[in-house]
């Protein structure tokens, strides 16, 4: 007979998937680890258990004794899921922002769950962390977990997340990639990751995805702490500095927007059926980025930290997003991504130094009006070449056919990007003939009216 002495035995060796709709082909190898698999569907399973494990060993807790822990939910989550398992009582304080199903679920799980405000500091007597201080304190038998300060937190992964990860790659990973909440899961891992890189003589890159709005980006890169703003991903950022975060295993920390975060996540769901969490599509965001910039050839993993199903309340229901302004009205009608995908096709570039009567002629025989440039390593950024520029530099002797049709290019205008929805493309036609679709410092795509009303025509199918 085959079986598990009990549900906490499950915790950990979670798959790496490769992503493959959402990556392009000149970008690097790019693998999700699924954390959301762990039983109590996150990444947060596996602090939990070493938290306890290492609280029991030092003689903390007693039978019957309780857990009280500070969660953005994930971690009282799977502390909830322990507690039942090994017979202790659970009370969690969370603060206000948080999605419902998250106090769902912990009350599900048995926990007690006490719901502070989220405009309050971190050292205010009324905040998340100092009520659950308060409640450890006078509750009797009682441990605060404080995966905030807590050792035992970077630990587990360690021992067990940046393991898997080296040995599932053969140790061919190039780039890990992760938010940061606690800082528990990327400090633990790349840590590993780090040290069995050099042994092998080779070196892995951490990049760090954040709200914009935590405090973390500024403190790496300058050493202050600003003053932290409300952002809508739960379970990473954060307004005070933790104990359990190692910046030193850090390469670069990336300031991501809700709005590109929760897009993302949704991106993700549709074209690779991997449901999860707001916190991932910051991760992801920063992984695409990071995979850009390396190129083919190169490993990138990037961590998925939890299921989708603890926020269909919030960034997978369409009402609450545009109530937070994150999609408008026309953002169901589609993406930039969705025309470019319907109207498929190359984008047709003219070389900096390719005469003005051959781009002229080419734009002739393809029946199009304009041309991004390429080869123009000057400085002068993007630029696109209209038929209009050509007429206007002909006409006026500024220019011959012979001459380099660099010299009627004009900075490149009407800008979109990929997630953009169609209302963004229509407010650049107010202005620009044509939408162009920029990613990575490239163009990708150019869309003119007639592909938006054939998109269009096509989706009324």
């Amino acid at each position: 007979m085959r079986f598990f002495e009990s549900v906490l035995d499950l915790v950990g060796r979670t798959p790496l998937v490769r992503l493959n709709r959402i990556v392009s082909s000149d970008m690097a190898t790019l693998y999700a680890k699924l954390e959301y698999l762990n039983p109590g569907g996150s990444v947060k399973d596996r602090i939990a258990v070493n938290i306890v494990k290492r609280a029991e060993a030092a003689g903390l807790l007693k039978p019957g004794a309780t857990l009280v822990e500070s969660t953005s939910g994930n971690t009282g989550l799977g502390l909830a899921m322990v507690a039942g398992v090994r017979g202790y009582r659970c009370i969690c304080t969370m603060p206000d922002k948080m999605s419902k199903e998250k106090i769902d679920m912990l009350k599900a799980f048995g926990a007690e769950v006490v719901i502070t405000r989220t405009d309050l500091p971190h050292d205010h007597p009324e905040s998340y962390v100092e009520v659950a201080k308060r409640i450890a304190r006078e509750t009797p038998g009682a441990f605060y977990t404080d995966q905030y300060f807590n050792m035992a937190n970077p630990e587990a992964h360690y021992l067990t997340t940046g393991p898997e990860i080296w040995e599932d790659t053969d140790g061919q990973i190039d780039c890990l990639v992760g938010g940061i909440g606690t800082g528990g899961t990327i400090s633990g891992a790349a840590k590993y990751l780090k040290e069995k890189a050099a042994e092998a003589g080779r070196t892995v890159r951490v990049v760090c995805p954040d709200p914009r709005g935590s405090i973390y980006h500024d403190l790496y890169y300058k050493g202050v702490q600003p003053k932290p703003s409300v952002y809508r991903v739960e379970g990473i950022g954060h307004d005070f500095m933790v104990g359990t975060l190692d910046f030193s295993v850090i390469d670069e920390i990336v300031e991501v927007s809700d709005r590109d975060s929760f897009h993302a996540t949704r991106r993700l769901a549709r074209e690779e059926g991997i449901f999860s969490g707001g916190s991932t599509g910051t991760a992801l965001w920063g992984a695409l980025k990071a995979a850009r910039e390396l190129g083919p050839g190169k490993t990138v993993v990037v961590i998925i930290p939890d299921s989708g199903d603890r926020y269909l309340s919030k960034l997978y229901n369409d009402s609450w997003m545009q109530d937070m302004g994150f999609i408008g009205p026309g953002d169901r009608l589609g993406t930039v991504r969705d025309i470019l995908k319907l109207k498929g096709g190359k984008v047709e570039f003219a070389e900096a130094s390719e005469s003005i009567g051959h781009v002229a002629s080419r734009m002739s025989t393809l029946g199009i009006s304009q041309m991004p440039l390429e080869g123009a390593d000057d400085g002068g950024g993007l630029r696109m070449v209209h038929e209009l520029d050509i007429l206007q530099g002909l006409v006026s002797a500024r220019c011959t056919a012979n001459d380099p049709v660099i010299g009627v290019a004009k900075a490149l205008e009407g800008r979109v990007t990929l997630d953009d929805p169609l209302t963004a493309v229509q407010s650049v036609f107010d202005a620009h003939n044509v939408a162009v679709a920029v990613e990575g410092g490239k163009v990708v795509g150019i869309i003119s009216k007639i592909d938006v009303v054939q998109f269009l025509a096509a989706r009324h199918k």
